[in-house]
């Protein structure tokens, strides 16, 4: 059993129901992303689970230079803002620099560190001491037992509202793989676990200037994490995944959500 950790209204871990953190990739316009939230919202009350949105205001780690990388952090953390102050659900998001780090907690409930600075240690630490809840993405890079140590860097703050994000294993060219045994690794530190089930099947950089993605392997994995025992599950979703500026190729249909959540549920249902 797990501690848990709060995001807003939400409860992680400690034998609360599974929950989704979900939303597109990346805020695209206040319009597209209100709407993304609302039909969220409406799903996550119809199957009751709950429910916290993820956008990101601007990404640092785009393939190409010339990728769209959001709005900005002003502009971005005002529409998370409205989604929040529209909707009521709680707010996650992806902080990649230091000046990020103080008008990010004052929206934010929950600060996620990327895969890509998980070791970082001054960055790791000056999350954490926002107080907030802090979602830290496995690098690509690391066994899952090395969250251990990222572990120790949050709590030496003080801070023990700790996430941790499962989201594949470089596998070599352009591809990712998921090691089952992380997750139960993971969880045996006493912290709540995610699975990224829509960036585990990202194919990085697999398009050349952006990374490719396999969407019809999302719900195999997402199935078979469930099984094995997580507390939330992560997904980007879109509208039209086809026209989406930032990992369309991974992201689901919304359409498409209520079907595999339900089925999410009664696997949760039955291992629980």
């Amino acid at each position: 059993m797990t501690r848990t950790v709060s995001v807003g209204t939400v409860h992680l871990g400690g034998g609360n129901p599974l929950a989704l953190i979900a939303g597109p990739c990346i805020i695209e316009n206040e319009t597209s992303t209100l709407k993304a939230a609302e039909a969220l919202k409406e799903i996550a009350l119809k199957l009751s689970i709950p429910l916290i949105f993820k956008s990101s205001y601007d990404k640092a780690n785009r393939s190409s230079v010339s990728s769209y990388r959001g709005p900005g952090l002003v502009s971005g953390l005002k529409i998370l803002s409205k989604v929040k102050e529209t909707f009521g659900i709680p707010l996650l998001s992806d902080v990649h620099r230091f000046e990020e780090i103080g008008p990010a907690s004052e929206v934010l409930d929950c600060l996620q560190v990327p895969a890509f600075l998980c070791r970082q240690t001054d960055f790791v630490v000056a999350v954490a001491r926002t107080g907030k809840a802090v979602n830290v993405k496995k690098g690509q890079f690391l066994a899952p037992w090395d969250m251990k140590n990222v572990i120790e860097k949050v709590l030496s703050t003080g801070n023990n509202n700790i996430l941790l994000t499962e989201r594949g294993t470089s596998f070599g060219y352009n591809n990712l793989v998921v090691d089952f045994r992380a997750l139960p690794i993971m969880r045996s530190f006493g912290y709540p676990v995610v699975f990224d089930a829509t960036h585990s099947v990202q194919l990085p950089g697999g398009k050349g200037t952006s990374s490719g993605g396999q969407r019809e392997f999302v719900e195999h994995l997402a199935r078979a994490a469930v099984a094995v025992g997580v507390d939330a599950v992560f997904m980007e979703v879109h509208e039209d995944p086809e026209k989406a500026l930032c990992d369309g190729p991974n992201s689901i249909a919304i359409k498409d959500l209520p079907d595999m959540l339900k089925r999410l549920k009664d696997i949760d249902s039955l291992v629980s």
